[in-house]
């Protein structure tokens, strides 16, 4: 059996630190495209000559095509606008609509579907895009979101408790944006619920920092947004995916009734494999809860509505 193909679409900040990510995790062979003539080629190459010091045999090759991708199992689409200080994701919506478009004009194309991982912000609704555009089955098109609100969401837990990141498992739910729904119920260090470890005040001021989490980095770096965490959350899917892993990870999903919603892309918990996504897991949400993730949804749906998705 030969090595895994992944290809990243996009070789800005967000898809070159995959790359690297993808590429020190060994998961195989990355095919980095950019529209930038000679950048992924360059970052490609930079990359593999990196090969030796950090002992692995994967390789980076960088192109300008995105037919090349044909044959890859897995294909990250991180190419868009990055957000400026100030703009919310919903702002990036026309522009990043019509690279999303494109992107998946030509892969429609492909003779078999990748499992496809969007990034594009704003990103539950390119992902439905794609899906739309596509035409790919449902369990072939996933949103990155969650896992990277949820790694925020373990970061500020684990500042704040002075615990290792290890023993903290967090879940954050609904659209990648302000409507996202941490949820604390399910969030447990050493399997130990944090409602019993915090004050309902200082969870909540957690909740807020891992809401802003994403804004407050576009802030301080005044050109340019996030792109380590995005670019470890991707990675972490890819490998789930390659290694059938059968792990539950909060992903945007297409969902078709379950909590309560259809015909719309949002975050939920997934067991993530071979097929990609195999199972939406349903867990039994409080009415508070239930209603924070609704209103998530309502926000996805009223920006598909702008492009036409619904």
């Amino acid at each position: 059996m030969g090595r895994s193909k992944i290809g990243v679409i996009g070789a800005g900040m967000v898809g070159s630190s995959l790359a690297q990510c993808l590429v020190l995790r060994d998961l195989g062979d990355v095919l980095l495209s950019d529209i930038v003539e000679g950048m992924p080629q360059g970052k490609g190459l930079d990359l593999a000559e990196a090969r030796g010091p950090n002992f692995h045999d994967s390789r980076v090759v960088g192109t300008n095509n995105v037919d090349d991708m044909a044959g890859c199992e897995v294909v990250v689409v991180t190419a868009g606008v990055p957000r400026k200080p100030g703009m919310t994701r919903e702002q990036l919506l026309d522009i990043n609509a019509k690279i999303i478009r494109d992107v998946a004009a030509r892969m429609k194309k492909f003779p078999k579907p990748p499992i496809l991982i969007v990034v594009t912000n704003p990103l539950d609704v390119m992902a439905f895009l794609a899906y739309r555009e596509t035409g790919f089955p449902k369990r072939r098109v996933i949103g990155m979101a969650g896992v990277l609100d949820s790694s925020r969401f373990v970061h500020f837990i684990a500042e704040k408790l002075d615990v290792s990141v290890k023993d903290i498992s967090a879940m954050v739910l609904g659209s990648h944006g302000d409507t996202m729904v941490p949820m604390p119920r399910f969030t447990t260090v050493a399997g130990i619920p944090l409602p019993e470890l915090l004050p309902a005040e200082e969870i909540e001021k957690l909740v807020k920092r891992t809401r802003d989490g994403g804004a407050e980095i576009v802030a301080l770096l005044k050109t340019g947004s996030a792109y380590y965490a995005p670019a470890a959350s991707i990675a972490v899917m890819v490998e789930a995916i390659l290694k059938d892993e059968k792990r539950v990870l909060p992903c945007a999903c297409y969902l078709e009734g379950e909590y309560g919603l259809k015909d719309v892309f949002v975050g939920v918990p997934a067991k993530l494999g071979a097929n990609g996504i195999e199972r939406v897991i349903e867990v039994k949400l409080t009415e508070s809860e239930r209603a924070a993730l609704h209103a998530s949804a309502k926000v996805v749906r009223e920006n598909a509505a702008i492009l036409k998705i619904v």
